[in-house]
């Protein structure tokens, strides 16, 4: 008897730290201190794309690009390491911008681009992994302070 009461208090346990683990990975948009934060379920796989000005993390482009846009990856409780892909800007007046996804290392993807018009921005982002091509799509709110 005190096996099978083990057994349920272990599983009630393992079930309730998944449920809390799957609390802590929130899917859709926010915007918090300056900072935009989207993330979206696609192909089985947790992708997680930030949005940040340039000058608020003390940092400068030797293109002059203004943000950055920061992308992780996850299959289950595994980081993805190693993909390739590219992200696209679509300003409100229409201008595109194109660039690499450059591997900044552990995971962390990003690129800068120049956001330099108040409204929505749509940002498309296609990358390859090893489960496959994915693409996410969606819109960034910038109001200039």
């Amino acid at each position: 008897m005190k096996k099978i009461g083990l057994l349920v208090a272990l599983l009630c346990l393992v079930l309730s730290g998944n449920s809390m683990a799957m609390k802590g990975m929130q899917h859709g948009s926010d915007s918090k201190d300056g900072d935009f934060t989207h993330s979206e379920m696609v192909g089985g796989m947790h992708t997680e794309f930030k949005v940040m000005d340039l000058a608020s993390m003390n940092m400068k482009d030797p293109d002059g690009k203004t943000h950055h846009v920061m992308a992780t990856f996850m299959r289950g409780d595994n980081k993805v390491t190693k993909a390739v892909g590219k992200i696209k800007l679509i300003s409100p007046s229409g201008k595109e911008q194109l660039a690499p996804l450059k591997d900044y290392g552990s995971g962390v993807f990003a690129a800068n681009f120049t956001i330099d018009e108040p409204g929505k921005w749509g940002i498309i982002c296609l990358f390859k992994e090893e489960g496959g091509k994915h693409t996410v799509k969606f819109w960034y709110n910038h109001m200039p302070m």
